[in-house]
Order: C-alpha cells, then sequence, then structure tokens
C-alpha cells in the first residue's frame, strides 16, 4: 500500500470514495436526508479546493493504482501546536486490514517532524470508529455539538493523542 499527497486533479478519486465508504459508515446514524446534505456540503468540488487552499494536505492510499482510502490532515490547526485529523475514510473491505492505522502512523509522523505534540480529531458519538481510535491510543478530551445547517448537528467527540 502506497500513501502520497493527493493534488487537486485527484479529487474526483476522493469524492468517488466518500460516495462509496459515507453510506455505510454513517447509514445507521445518519438520515437519509442529512446524509446527502453533508455529502454534498463537504465534498463538492469547490469546498475541497478552498481546504487544500487553506492549509489541509489529503493523503490517498492506493495499491497497484487502485485508491482504497484517505485522510486529510492540519498542522498546528487553529493556532496550536496540534495537528488534526480531519478525514479518515477507508472502504469498508479494507477496515480490520491495518490500513487506516498506517494512515494516523503517516499524519504522527509528519506531526512529529513539524514538533506538533498531539494529534486530535472528531468522531461522531455513535460511530463504530470510536473504538478503532481508542484502540490507537486517543483519548475522548470533549464532547460537541456543531450546527451545520439545514436543522442538522454533528454530534461529535473530540478525541486526542499525545505524541
Amino acid at each position: 500500500m502506497t500513501i502520497s499527497v493527493a493534488t487537486k486533479s485527484q479529487l474526483p478519486i476522493i469524492q468517488g470514495l466518500t460516495y462509496q465508504i459515507w453510506p455505510i459508515a454513517y447509514g445507521e446514524i445518519l438520515s437519509k436526508e442529512q446524509l446527502e446534505y453533508m455529502l454534498h456540503k463537504f465534498y463538492e468540488t469547490s469546498y475541497l479546493e478552498s481546504q487544500i487552499d487553506n492549509g489541509q494536505v489529503f493523503l490517498l492510499a492506493e495499491e497497484n493504482g487502485t485508491p482504497y482510502g484517505f485522510a486529510s490532515y492540519e498542522l498546528n490547526c487553529d493556532a496550536t501546536n496540534k495537528t488534526k485529523i480531519h478525514k479518515l475514510y477507508v472502504l469498508p473491505e479494507t477496515q480490520g486490514k491495518g490500513l487506516g492505522k498506517q494512515l494516523v502512523e503517516f499524519i504522527k509522523n509528519i506531526a512529529k517532524q513539524h514538533q506538533n505534540e498531539a494529534v486530535f480529531l472528531n468522531v461522531n458519538r455513535f460511530n463504530k470508529a470510536l473504538s478503532f481510535y481508542e484502540k490507537l491510543g486517543f483519548k475522548n478530551i470533549e464532547t460537541i455539538d456543531i450546527e451545520i445547517g439545514n436543522g442538522y448537528l454533528m454530534e461529535d467527540y473530540i478525541m486526542e493523542l499525545a505524541l
């Protein structure tokens, strides 16, 4: 498996992965309407491009040219000495095979190289991924509800891993 920095020209690959992964990852947590709203809001091309322009780095995990997952991170997020993992998704058929862990390790190494003291992320409070992050050593440091428009909330935990 190779992990590389994704370019703007590869955003359609990331969008394609998202549309395969999100209905499975969030299908039992979110209404169909909220799922569609969030996909459109957070994965529209211009929105993703603006994230890159504002400091997020997107990673693409591939094997023999076939994409299996992606992540995005931001060093020194919110003027802290911490790296935020904004996105981390792998295809369901790859879950449990170490790809998510490889992506987290890749980001941790980058964060350490930049002398960041921790890696943190938001995870839906009802998402099965919660146990994945706990196994990697992330600790719940805050419970947060984020209004995202259209009357929808993201009900998250903020989880952090000291480096």
